[in-house]
């Protein structure tokens, strides 16, 4: 039974945001309007959890992505549009708070960094690789005198 309820806990807890409905959106929070309500989640899920770094403040269910959902859905309802939305939140909190940062001068080592540190581990492998293919193919090792030779010969003669 132990082992039925232990694959049962595994099995739910494997399941993706993707797949399980966004718990962290309070009832309260739900505007009537269901055109606003689609424009504030639209919003919510390019909005970075301040607290949690990599959830959207829409899957977060920390009390800051809480106040930025309510934030947004307060400026939605005042008649502000998305951009003007968007345009709020990052004047605040800065560019941090876009799980899309734009492309600029301050967040370009976000966006070419990974690309540099890949270069340099494709660098760095084939550097490796090469040094060992010389290694391996006896690149560094002089080819055997006529007197080596015959002791080898010998000794693999005793061998057999």
């Amino acid at each position: 039974m132990k082992r039925i309820l232990l694959a049962a806990l595994l099995a739910l807890s494997a399941l993706s945001p993707a797949v399980t409905p966004a718990l962290a959106v309070q009832p309260d929070e739900v505007l009537q309007d269901p055109a606003l309500e689609s424009r504030a989640r639209t919003i919510s899920q390019e909005l970075r959890c301040l607290v949690c770094q990599n959830q959207s403040i829409d899957d977060s269910n920390a009390p800051l992505a809480r106040d930025l959902r309510v934030l947004v859905r307060d400026r939605l309802k005042a008649g502000d549009s998305d951009d003007k939305v968007m345009e709020y939140v990052t004047d605040r909190y800065g560019d941090y708070v876009l799980l899309r940062p734009p492309f600029k001068a301050t967040t370009l080592v976000l966006w070419i960094g990974p690309f540099a540190v890949l270069l340099l581990g494709a660098a760095g492998t084939f550097l490796f690789l090469r040094g060992r293919r010389g290694v391996a193919a006896g690149a560094d090792t002089a080819p055997l005198s006529a007197d080596e030779r015959r002791r080898l010969d010998a000794l693999l003669r005793k061998d057999d």
